[in-house]
């Protein structure tokens, strides 16, 4: 009986392998509650999705408001592997936000969570559902600097993801003004 377990185990594991996965970024965000429990649970949650699983987690980050009221932001972003299709991985976050109290009362209000599919992929889509790549990261320094670590961790150019981001001075510059602060390591969303 334990071989056959184990061979159904393998069988498994061997149909895994051959479903067509998908790297996407998503974008971690929000300024009300406890938003690194939030973003615990979030990429537990995520982790959790059928046919998905969390990659690498950049570092965490603290942000003024762009275009946003309220207290500073913290940000990072996520690397997964998905074989959910973009529209599938959108609404798979939009319910991890509904989860986490997120409500909309107004364009850019204050959030407890905020997740953002930022690329799919490579691949580029605009629908009036989803716009792939996301449509403002590259002005926003706290996509962009997050980004960009991961991009460098997985040795990322641009040409595995679909993603150019600006040279180093813009970024630098964005960053400048737009406020950004490293804080340390994002928080092990394994744990608890």
């Amino acid at each position: 009986m334990i071989d056959q377990r184990e061979s159904e185990v393998d069988a498994q594991a061997v149909a895994w392998d051959a479903v067509p996965r998908h790297r996407a970024y998503v974008g971690l965000g929000g300024n009300l509650g406890d938003v690194q429990a939030h973003f615990r649970s979030a990429l537990r949650g995520l982790n959790g999705c059928a046919a998905t699983c969390v990659e690498a987690v950049s570092s965490l980050y603290r942000t003024r408001p762009v275009d946003s009221p309220g207290p500073d932001y913290l940000n990072a972003v996520a690397a997964i592997q998905s074989a959910l299709g973009p529209h599938e991985l959108l609404r798979a976050l939009q319910q991890l936000e509904w989860a986490h109290d997120r409500e909309r009362p107004y364009r850019n209000a204050p959030r407890t969570l905020d997740l953002d599919l930022l690329s799919y992929g490579g691949l580029v889509l605009a629908d009036p559902v989803l716009t792939l790549p996301h449509p403002r990261m590259m002005v926003r320094a706290f996509v962009l600097t997050p980004l960009a670590e991961l991009m460098a961790f997985f040795g990322d150019d641009g040409r595995q993801s679909g993603l150019r981001l600006p040279d180093l001075a813009t970024q630098v510059a964005l960053a400048k003004s737009q406020g950004i602060e490293r804080l340390g390591p994002a928080p092990d969303w394994r744990i608890g």
